[in-house]
């Protein structure tokens, strides 16, 4: 662990090796904000520095020399080595030796930032079944540091990921953008008729045909679509896609109609394609079962009203003047019924219908019980791969369920 002029190899291995054999063990290095923001599938947060070192590191660096913040980074780093290596051993089952751990950060530092830079050079490598990978930013100092450290402390199987998390972001966009989808199937109707529903009944028996994308985002794509759930970033998203991506499908696509935008989130091109010009099937439920779907999902849990009441001026806003306040006033009276039903009529099935009111579907199905459609919806979709008539453009069909209900 000491200092002096030959270089130490770090075993760094490529972003796509890791992803597509993943270890038992990826410890991610960087800060819990920017480990919040994304990080690679299943990596534990480890942060050398937590938001405030990273912060006042930074402005040191920016506002006086790159050599002032090493030199804080050293400081905060020996306050908080103990902490991180024994985390580290308990995510790993390893122990470290008995060593002052401080005292080894300021032998291997104390000859400065470029020294320390010099001497810490990255070597390429493969993962094992038995790696502990380790990854900051950008796959610099701050995670050769950290792998040269614990390789001299003994943890042999420790390497990173060259490029970093930077590297690892490159891989999941090029992923995404070269993914072409199988035939796809997707779900439409108006607000409250279960498509989420149908749609994971449909996951739980044909997990390899599901792409979910309003679970992968924490968002139901709509104005009030974050009410008691917690959406992700763009990054985060896309970080999930790729990985839904990896698993494979089984021959078919099905996926719930969105815009191009869910919440705040932006599907990517290939994505895209998959959900505007797959073949649409309607699901359709009567206006009570819509409401009592909408009060489940919105409304079951207290905690949800406050956000609620937070969004509603804005549809308030969007009806007209005479509306504000409305129904905010019905929400605070208890009137939740009420409240579901006016939005549903003066607000989210005039906009559903002015959206979606040229699109064509292949079936409809009758949704009021989604494990009843989702096997229906299954059967069809299978009967129409083994017709060879995977994108019918005909005139309307109307599955059996529909018509018994008389829709």
């Amino acid at each position: 662990m000491s200092s002096g002029t030959r270089t130490t190899a770090v075993p760094m291995a490529p972003a796509e090796q890791v992803l597509d054999r993943p270890p038992p063990v990826v410890i991610d290095l960087r800060s819990p904000g920017e480990y919040a923001e994304d990080h690679f599938p299943g990596a534990h947060n480890v942060p050398l520095f937590d938001d405030i070192d990273r912060a006042v590191i930074g402005t040191l660096y920016a506002r006086r020399s790159r050599d002032e913040a090493f030199e804080e980074g050293r400081v905060r780093t020996q306050a908080a080595i103990d902490g991180i290596v024994r985390r580290i051993g308990e995510l790993t089952g390893w122990k470290a030796p008995a060593l002052d751990l401080a005292q080894c950060v300021e032998l291997m530092t104390r000859d400065g930032l470029d020294a320390m830079d010099g001497q810490l050079e990255p070597a390429p490598a493969e993962p094992g079944p038995d790696s502990v990978v380790l990854y900051c930013w950008r796959g610099g100092l701050r995670s050769r540091a950290m792998l040269a450290f614990l390789r001299g402390l003994g943890l042999r199987t420790a390497l990173g990921i060259a490029g970093g998390y930077r590297s690892y972001r490159a891989c999941v966009r090029e992923r995404i953008g070269a993914w072409r989808s199988p035939p796809s199937f997707v779900l439409r109707g108006l607000t409250g008729v279960g498509k989420t529903l149908v749609l994971r009944e449909l996951a739980r028996t044909h997990p390899g045909w599901v792409l979910d994308l309003e679970a992968l985002a924490g968002h139901r794509s709509s104005i009030l679509g974050m009410v008691g759930l917690e959406p992700a970033t763009q990054k985060r998203f896309e970080s999930g896609l790729a990985e839904r991506i990896a698993r494979g499908f089984d021959g078919v696509c099905v996926v719930e109609g969105e815009s191009r935008k869910v919440g705040d989130l932006v599907l990517p091109e290939s994505v895209w394609h998959a959900v505007d010009r797959g073949t649409a099937l309607e699901l359709v439920a009567p206006r009570e079962r819509r409401v009592r779907v909408l009060l489940d999902d919105y409304l079951s849990a207290p905690q949800n009203r406050e956000p609620l009441a937070r969004q509603l001026p804005f549809i308030e806003a969007r009806l007209g003047r005479r509306w504000s306040g409305v129904l905010t006033g019905l929400l605070h009276a208890g009137k939740e019924a009420e409240l579901v039903e006016l939005l549903l009529e003066r607000y989210y099935d005039p906009l559903y219908r002015h959206s979606e009111g040229a699109r064509r579907y292949a079936a409809r199905f009758e949704a009021s019980d989604p494990a009843c459609a989702a096997r229906e919806i299954a059967s069809w979709i299978e009967a129409t791969r083994a017709a060879g008539s995977a994108l019918p453009a005909s005139p309307r069909h109307i599955a059996r369920p529909a018509d018994r209900a008389g829709l």
